[in-house]
């Protein structure tokens, strides 16, 4: 069974890889269906938010993992030559099979955390709102040619 989105997920896959030439066209959305959470008020200082460190990250394999409808679990090639392993509740939004081999946005400073007896070493950046009263998630997927290990400013 596909998750919800997986299918549009394959199909837009599909058509980026058809012909790199020629560009897919974006998916049209309502925007009046549209609704996110508002913004912080609570500033966070620059030294903060500067000792986060994200990088690009690429997936080498996605599994289910076993006992949970919701975790993913990602092997990662983050740039320094060892895997990392982060686990994601994202799995009602993507098939693990539609994820090897894209390249996401870790923050990869956080420090581990156990997950079904799994240890989470990192943060899979994703992008969430609502639509039509629906949550809807996207995972932070950016161009292949950036290098695993590469640092986001």
């Amino acid at each position: 069974m596909k998750s919800q989105g997986a299918a549009k997920n394959a199909a837009n896959n599909e058509a980026q890889s058809s012909d790199a030439s020629q560009e897919a066209p974006a998916e049209k959305i309502d925007l009046t269906k549209v609704k996110i959470e508002p913004l912080f008020e609570e500033f966070v200082d620059f030294d903060t938010f500067s000792k986060s460190d994200f990088r690009a990250v690429k997936v080498k394999e996605c599994v289910a993992v076993p006992k949970s409808k919701k975790l993913l679990q990602f092997t990662l090639d983050d740039g320094t030559g060892t895997d990392r392993t982060i686990l994601s509740g994202i799995h009602e939004y993507y098939e693990p099979e539609e994820l090897v081999g894209k390249t996401c946005i870790a923050i990869v400073n956080l420090p581990p955390r156990k997950m079904m007896g799994i240890d989470s070493c990192g943060m899979l950046i994703s992008a969430v709102h609502e639509y039509d009263g629906q949550e809807a998630l996207n995972l932070l997927m950016v161009d292949d040619r950036i290098p695993a290990g590469a640092k986001l400013y």
